[in-house]
């Protein structure tokens, strides 16, 4: 009787832990990810103002197009790398971890080299297809490194991704973004929009050797170039390749969204539509970065399906759910000051579009950690396969939506997509993985689920006093439902009211010696 109840009382623990760990992470990533975006719209502000909407534009093609070139040359090992160390870390062998750690590495400098030299050949090619105005092929020369540089920095972060160094990414990335804005201000305020590319490229070289002096420290560094090595990364790079091409896809579904909104509107339309999707897709998903810096890690050492894979979603599910549900409420209710706060009055056309858009991701909270499941497994046809579903059903519904509503219509083709997301991914996922949602993944959405909806309906049928009243009322109900799930299955909330208790002793303390 005794063991039975040191087993039951072992498991309840290893839930807290694992509830506990799913918050305490999503919450230090969620942060850094909020600290991200308020130092990017300072430093877009400060750029803004220095260099004039035309340096702005400037700056924002060369960013762009390099991206593309090098999400387009990296092969993926970013992403795909994490499941490689994450395996060999989960098995227990130093030997396998280094061999990973090389291999990766390995591929990652390979992967730079090609994409700086393709940069740099194809840098006519580049200045003709950015700009309808000038030779810039000697700026794209120039940006070759960042290429480069772009490459070697994701394999070093998929090192520590998947070695679960959470804290050291947390730092190297509030380093990264800090060091972006002390660096590049200056650099523009002095030279204008002759110190784009400088800034660009010394801020891609100081995020490569604040991630290189973490990386190097846990691992040693370590390369080899043989013919039959590199062929070990093959299923690294496979699933590498299908993630780029995901990533096209995308890319090229919203290019075809946007260019339909110019022809069928104008350009007016294609800039409110823009600025709606990134302050409801961008801003409000970032509760979501911690996917992939911790989550993803975690799933891909699991080594078969089961009940430990299902119980690993349900968690992640449940507390991204249950941590996502209150901040989409008040961001709902919000939003007529936020956005002329974060762009101008001019954008507020669009505020229906972004309440009924927010609703997306409620469903991307429920589908996104089932998503991963076929990356953890390298399946890489499966990934593909998802992401063609909601890229299509993305553009088709969206244009529908704005036939027949408008602005208001793409908004509702968001949400629309969302749904049709989450079906495919549900369906999929327990075709292929016998993945299962478990009871309090649907209690949780059916208790989160209609507070949102009812939000959304309250912010368009509601004005004044009384869209306030009932927004905030709406707000704080989610609030404080998802308080009372996580305060009872996490001990969170204990250790958190202990520190401080002890944290006040010793201020006491203290205190009483002075």
């Amino acid at each position: 009787m005794f063991c039975i109840y040191v087993s039951i009382e072992m498991e309840k623990q290893e839930k807290d832990d694992s509830y506990s760990h799913i918050l305490k992470y999503t919450g230090l990533f969620g942060g850094v990810q909020g600290l991200n975006i308020l130092v990017g719209v300072v430093r877009n502000k400060l750029v803004a103002m220095i260099l004039g909407p035309d340096g702005m534009g400037l700056a924002s093609l060369f960013n762009s197009t390099i991206k593309l070139f090098s999400d387009s040359t990296n092969l993926g090992i970013s992403m795909s790398a994490v499941k490689n160390i994450s395996e060999a870390i989960d098995a227990g062998h130093e030997a396998r971890v280094s061999e990973a750690v090389r291999l990766i590495r390995s591929w990652s400098l390979f992967t730079a080299l090609l994409g700086m030299l393709l940069c740099v050949v194809l840098s006519p090619l580049l200045s003709e297809w950015t700009f309808a105005w000038g030779n810039h092929t000697l700026h794209f020369v120039f940006l070759s490194p960042v290429v480069a540089l772009t490459a070697i920095t994701g394999g070093e972060t998929a090192i520590l991704k998947g070695a679960r160094q959470l804290r050291k990414l947390a730092i190297v990335s509030v380093y990264s973004m800090l060091f972006a804005l002390v660096c590049s201000v200056p650099i523009y305020y002095f030279f204008g929009q002759s110190g784009i590319v400088p800034s660009l490229v010394l801020v891609a070289l100081a995020q490569c050797v604040t991630t290189i002096a973490y990386s190097y420290r846990l691992y040693r560094p370590s390369f080899s170039f043989s013919s039959d090595y590199i062929r070990r990364g093959e299923g690294m790079i496979r699933l590498g390749i299908a993630f780029v091409l995901a990533g096209i896809l995308g890319s090229g579904a919203e290019f075809v969204l946007r260019s339909y909104l110019n022809h069928t509107g104008e350009l007016y339309t294609v800039g409110l539509y823009s600025a709606g999707y990134v302050m409801t897709m961008t801003y409000a998903g970032m509760v979501f970065s911690a996917m992939e810096t911790d989550y993803f890690p975690r799933l891909s050492g699991i080594k078969t399906l089961g009940h430990r894979l299902n119980e690993t979603v349900n968690h992640q599910i449940e507390v991204s759910l249950l941590l996502v549900s209150p901040l989409l409420a008040f961001f709902m209710v919000a939003q007529p000051i936020l956005l002329p706060l974060l762009y101008s009055g001019k954008f507020m056309p669009v505020i229906g579009m972004m309440k009924v858009a927010v609703l997306a991701m409620y469903f991307r909270a429920l589908a996104l950690p089932v998503e991963y499941i076929a990356l953890s497994r390298g399946d890489s046809r499966g990934y593909l396969f998802l992401e063609t579903v909601y890229d299509v059903a993305f553009v088709l519904l969206v244009i529908v939506g704005y036939e027949h509503r408008g602005l208001l219509g793409t908004g509702i083709g968001l949400a629309a997509a969302g749904v049709v997301n989450l079906l495919a991914v549900l369906c999929y996922a327990r075709w292929k993985y016998a993945y299962r949602p478990g009871a309090p993944v649907r209690l949780y959405a059916l208790l989160q689920l209609p507070l949102g909806a009812a939000t959304c309906l309250s912010t368009f049928v509601l004005h004044g006093a009384a869209y306030w009243v009932a927004g905030l009322l709406l707000s704080l109900a989610s609030l404080a439902v998802s308080m009372s799930i996580l305060r009872s299955k996490t001990n969170l909330w204990n250790a958190l009211r202990e520190k401080a208790g002890r944290r006040l002793r010793r201020m006491g303390k203290g205190g009483s010696g002075d």
